[in-house]
């Protein structure tokens, strides 16, 4: 065996010390700088008696020297011996040297400080607050939603915590959320899949925990292994409730299982179809749920009402001076949207209301008067087949299909237009819908002409899933400029209800008066954020939006008032309790193309006068 050398057994304690960082190398500066100062004051003693007694033995030499190394121009004065002088500037030389190593030293360990203090590393002290995993455009949606449902909080708090540079994620969340109020918005980097970086955020003491999917193909697989890491997390006290969303329905069994008991994880490509499909059937649909989902507006509330004990849930429609009953939520959970009118309620159930803000709810002190000669009863009529184009193909074209084959009636037909025809979904089997194919370049002026336009009665217009989303959504806004050009020319009116990724690109498409835009993202973060402020939610929007039972429906208005009549909104809700649904606003067909509201009123006063005329809509909950 080789002996090691004693050169070998020094140079490698002095690597590992070089290994402790910026305090052992001026450690060994100053070291240096003592060993010069030592070696010069020596030989000053030692050889110019003369010059060491004309400044104050070797403690006035010592003290030269040190004044020499850390200040060069210091020398300039000197007097003695040629030796002297020569060891002063001996120390001064070796000074410059180590001076300008200690500079280097300290620079270089001063940017790797204030780089970890721009990273954010620092444990979040802080309780009840909300907590935001991931990053994405979407993460803009979910600040401004939570900082409007923290406003009448004294003080509040959301921690993001994503990969990225800690001063980017505060400037753009200040650029683009720039009024926050009280809530406090703290960043910070880190890697949500790794323990140590999730432990910054204290979650602990949360209040909820949302799981943003990133930006990839994989993004299903990040939120599945974040859902696990908070799941196998041993937990100080209650766990506070985690929201996610899969955008694969396949994932969806294995997210839930890796969220476990406490987790609600939603299926956003089921959520974008329902939108989709109920929307085509529905004008004006998208934007009574884009204010149901935010808490911009109207929102869903759910609360006791001792007062309300013994009463049907008819009589309670009109009861409330500020809101509106839209349901009931048993003690053990289940939640009844739009019961029958003559549902007792319980003494322990809580009434699920449409309100602009839990603390405006109010029982009034008298019903306002119902306008009944207004009432009109038109007998209901059996919904005819439906004509439906599907312009484009992407994953969630099979399901809409399937959903659309549930909802409408024996006859139907439904016509894919794309530039290449999907064999296998066209050749399975329906039960109500006839699946057709015909040739398309979605954004060709003549493909689509020679579509026949004028026999349809709805268009759903899908966005491209093969380029870039932008792109994509360029696509979609030069398909729906012929659209809409195509039907000036046609003078035969359809639908037209389409899907964007991004929000932004929707407010440019406006000039296209579409009747809905679908900007699923938005939507399922909005879903999220509700969700994670109050989980018992879940079973109301998932009654909301699930085909069987009642539905959110915008239904003429003819069908309940006279056209033209002056009401207030109570003789609206008492037309359409008559028909055993639940009416929660309207929409008025000539603003149906104004931003932001699209027409939509929703939870009007009861009170305030209302007039409906022929291409207005009541917004009903109903079964049909």
């Amino acid at each position: 065996m080789r002996r090691v050398r004693l050169r070998d057994r020094l140079r490698y304690w002095f690597d590992g010390t070089m290994d402790r960082g910026t305090p052992a190398l001026i450690g060994w500066l100053a070291l240096a700088s003592v060993v010069l100062i030592g070696v010069i004051t020596a030989l000053v003693v030692a050889f110019t008696d003369e010059d060491t007694e004309a400044n104050g033995g070797w403690v006035g030499v010592a003290w030269m020297s040190m004044l020499r190394t850390l200040d060069p121009g210091t020398m300039g004065g000197d007097k003695g011996a040629p030796l002297f002088l020569f060891l002063m500037l001996t120390v001064t030389i070796g000074g410059i040297f180590i001076v300008s190593a200690l500079i280097g030293v300290l620079t270089t360990g001063l940017d790797s400080r204030i780089q970890q203090l721009r990273k954010g590393r620092s444990r979040l002290i802080e309780r009840g607050h909300t907590i935001v995993l991931g990053w994405s455009e979407q993460v803009f949606t979910v600040v401004a939603e939570l900082v409007e449902a923290n406003q009448s909080e004294r003080r509040s708090c959301v921690v993001i915590l994503a990969d990225r540079d800690k001063v980017d994620m505060d400037d753009q969340i200040r650029q683009r959320v720039p009024e926050t109020g009280r809530t406090h918005v703290i960043c910070r980097s880190g890697n949500p899949l790794k323990r140590a970086d999730l432990e910054l955020v204290s979650p602990d003491t949360a209040k909820s925990i949302m799981v943003l999917p990133p930006v990839g193909d994989d993004r299903d697989t990040s939120v599945i292994k974040v859902l696990l890491l908070l799941n196998n997390r041993t937990w100080q006290g209650p766990r506070p409730p985690v929201v996610a969303a899969v955008q694969e329905s396949d994932n969806l069994a294995v997210a839930r299982l890796a969220a476990g008991d406490s987790g609600l994880v939603v299926d956003a490509d089921d959520f974008a179809v329902r939108l989709v499909v109920q929307s085509h059937r529905q004008s004006g649909l998208s934007a009574v749920c884009d204010e149901l989902l935010s808490f911009f507006g109207n929102e869903i509330y759910i609360r006791r009402e001792p007062a309300l004990t013994g009463s049907t849930y008819g009589a309670a429609l009109d009861r409330y001076d500020l809101g509106i009953p839209i349901g009931l939520r048993r003690p053990d959970g289940q939640v009844l949207v739009n019961p029958g009118m003559d549902t007792v309620i319980g003494a322990d159930d809580e009434v699920i209301l449409v309100a602009e803000d839990d603390l405006l709810i109010r029982l009034a002190d008298r019903r306002p008067e119902v306008a009944t000669p207004a009432i009109v009863s038109v007998p209901r009529r059996p919904p005819a087949p439906d004509r439906t184009l599907l312009i484009g193909w992407n994953s969630r074209a099979p399901k809409i299909i399937s959903l659309l084959d549930q909802l409408v009636r024996p006859g139907s037909v439904i016509d894919v237009a794309a530039p290449e025809r999907p064999t296998e979904e066209l050749q399975a089997p329906r039960c109500c819908l006839t699946v057709g194919y015909q040739h398309c370049e979605p954004t060709n002026r003549k493909s689509l002409e020679a579509l026949g336009l004028g026999g349809y009665q709805h268009i759903v217009v899908l966005s491209d899933e093969s380029v870039d989303p932008d792109l994509a959504d360029d696509r979609t806004l030069v398909t729906l400029l012929h659209l809409r050009d195509i039907e000036v020319g046609l003078g035969d009116p359809y639908s037209i209800v389409t899907e964007m990724n991004d929000d932004s690109n929707r407010e440019v498409a406006q000039v296209t008066k579409a009747d809905d835009f679908i900007v699923s993202t938005k939507l399922t973060c909005l879903l999220l954020t509700q969700l994670a402020e109050n989980r018992d939610l879940y079973g109301v929007f998932g009654d909301l939006f699930d085909p069987v039972g009642s539905e959110i429906y915008l239904k003429p208005a003819p069908n309940y008032l006279r056209p033209g009549a002056e009401v207030n909104f109570t003789t609206v809700i008492a037309a359409a309790r008559e028909r055993g649904e639940t009416a929660i606003g309207y929409r008025l067909g000539r603003d149906g193309d104004k931003p932001p509201s699209y027409g939509v009123f929703l939870n009007p006063p009861k009170a305030g006068p209302v007039t409906l005329c022929e291409g207005d809509h009541v917004i009903v909950l109903a079964e049909n």
